[in-house]
């Protein structure tokens, strides 16, 4: 009977942080997705050329990849961008 409660207990934890952390994702890749749209725009102001699916202009395509990835993953392709844009010199 104490492992069926405490099984019970562990399984409405998880159910429990589950919503939290879709919302958390959700708001992650929001902001990915957005900051990524931004940095498109600074590429075609700046006439810097940067092209690829990480250039994309679509936010679906930004949201969808990041839907995917580790937090470690999309930070890098975001800051990566950042990079390249500073030293874009157009």
């Amino acid at each position: 009977m104490t492992k069926t409660l405490a099984a019970l207990s562990l399984l409405s934890a998880f159910v429990a942080a589950a919503p939290s952390a879709a919302l958390a994702q959700t708001a992650n890749c929001d902001w990915y997705a957005d900051t990524s749209l931004k940095q498109q725009q600074r590429n075609e102001q700046g006439k810097c050329g940067f092209t690829g699916p990480e250039w994309s202009s679509s936010k679906q395509t930004h949201l969808t990849w990041c839907a995917t990835q580790a937090p470690d993953r999309w930070k890098a392709a975001a800051q990566k961008r950042e990079q390249m844009l500073a030293g874009c010199k157009r």
